[in-house]
């Protein structure tokens, strides 16, 4: 084994103590705590997370509401999700990422269909409950196949306080169907990342109820058997959770639940009659993870289907959790599509050998993609997430090289001023940090909700 190169390691460091030296003395000594080089060997990637950003700088985070009904609950088709508040107050009340869907947008499925409660003067003063009970009903007899409701609150509904829990429990007495009270005010938290927590507990604490019962009285709508699995943490941007099933069920899986991309509410229901739970944002549902296997002795695990190699390590690692059957189903799959993944490496690797990419993501892409840059000769320099906590990190280890540059909640100037010294062939990070870098000349790729704008500038 080649021994760690602490010239670049040092070298990195010091870049990093240059990018901090335009900060004022209190704020270069917090930012400091969030930028590091990573040590081959090292059990943790030695940066501080899921701290509140610096006041003044450029931050890419999002808020809480924005992470339960912009990622974990706004994918749910069957439902629709009420954003309770300002219409104006975030992006998430009038908009959404690319979660693709089947059904018949406004009939049974309304993924791209946006609701609020419109807040006005009037309404922060003297409350919305009334209000919002009032729109419940008027949903339902405007789209009566609908299968539930979920209540978003944004800031203002946390600060007057709306009692949300009552209203929902009334209202769903009322019109026989689910009503999820959420509390994902965009104040809570220091990012996106405590609004999955909050959508995670929802389903806990209003869903899973629903299980029990039907679990009791006998009434699931399918027989459950040794093959079935939950595919949680997939949102289905641009299809992704429909390319993973397909794989799964080559194996001779059932995928009795799909959270949250293209799933529905019963999906929801029905996620504890598994047998095995997949992730794959780690960040945003481990929390269920971990109910399902405290209360229903669920076992789970995350995996990895970006690029070739982890798809078939991916695949083994799921087929050992069962029977020699879908072991020899596992190789099966992977030897049908290794042929094709062959000649995307023979076309594009040549091309690509010897480039490098600094990455800047949210969930889990920072970490899970790198294998895939690396399947076609491009190698990683530096990476770093959004709304990350530190056990992101610790995986991240097991992923990056030695004096990979890291970067928590990384500012646009520390973003620009690494980019500029580090000169990497490619970006790959979200939309904010688009149009940053192409006007710097800059091949980029949107991994957030992936880039659908065909080719970029020189890419």
């Amino acid at each position: 084994m080649t021994p760690p190169d602490k010239n670049l390691v040092e070298e990195q460091q010091k870049l990093i103590e240059e990018v901090l030296e335009a900060y004022p003395e209190k704020s270069k000594k917090k930012r400091a705590k969030h930028l590091n080089v990573h040590e081959e060997g090292k059990a943790d990637c030695g940066v501080k997370s899921n701290i509140k950003s610096v006041p003044g700088v450029m931050t890419a985070r999002g808020c809480a509401y924005a992470g339960s009904k912009g990622v974990v609950w706004g994918p749910i088709k069957d439902m629709i999700h009420i954003s309770h508040g300002p219409v104006g107050c975030g992006y998430w009340s009038w908009s959404g990422r690319r979660n693709y869907y089947v059904g018949k947008t406004g009939v049974d499925a309304f993924g791209t269909m946006h609701f609020t409660s419109d807040f006005q003067e009037r309404d922060i003063v003297f409350g919305g409950d009334k209000k919002l009970t009032k729109i419940i009903h008027e949903i339902e007899e405007l789209f009566p196949l609908n299968k539930g409701i979920s209540i978003q609150s944004e800031c203002p509904i946390g600060l007057i306080g709306d009692d949300i829990e009552a209203v929902a429990k009334k209202t769903s007495k009322e019109i026989g169907k689910p009503v999820i009270p959420l509390r994902c005010e965009g104040f809570r938290g220091v990012s996106q990342s405590l609004g999955h927590h909050i959508a995670n507990d929802a389903i806990r604490d209003w869903v899973f109820p629903h299980f029990d019962k039907a679990k009791k009285e006998n009434t699931l709508d399918f027989e459950p058997g040794p093959y079935d699995v939950a595919l949680i943490g997939d949102y289905n941007i641009g299809g992704d959770a429909w390319a993973s099933r397909m794989l799964l069920e080559e194996m001779g899986l059932r995928v009795v639940a799909q959270w949250s991309g293209d799933g529905t509410i019963n999906e929801l229901i029905q996620g504890p009659a598994a047998k095995l739970v997949l992730i794959h944002c780690y960040r945003s549902m481990n929390y269920i993870c971990r109910s399902l296997e405290e209360s229903y002795g669920l076992p789970w695990m995350e995996f990895n289907f970006f690029g070739p190699t982890k798809i078939a390590a991916s695949l083994r690692e799921i087929a050992a959790k069962f029977d020699d059957k879908i072991q020899a189903n596992a190789e099966k799959v992977i030897a049908k599509y290794q042929p094709v993944m062959d000649a995307v490496l023979k076309k594009y690797r040549p091309r690509l050998e010897g480039n490098t990419v600094m990455l800047y993501v949210g969930g889990l892409r920072p970490r899970h993609v790198v294998p895939a840059f690396e399947d076609v000769g491009i190698k990683v320099v530096g990476t770093g997430y959004e709304f990350a906590h530190n056990d992101d990190y610790k995986r991240t280890t097991h992923y990056i090289d030695n004096a990979t540059i890291i970067y928590d909640d990384v500012t646009a100037y520390e973003f620009e001023e690494f980019v500029k010294a580090k000169k990497p062939d490619l970006i790959a990070s979200g939309i904010k940090e688009k149009y940053v870098f192409q006007k710097m000349g800059l091949p980029f790729r949107q991994m957030h909700s992936w880039d659908y704008s065909e080719l970029d500038y020189r890419s």
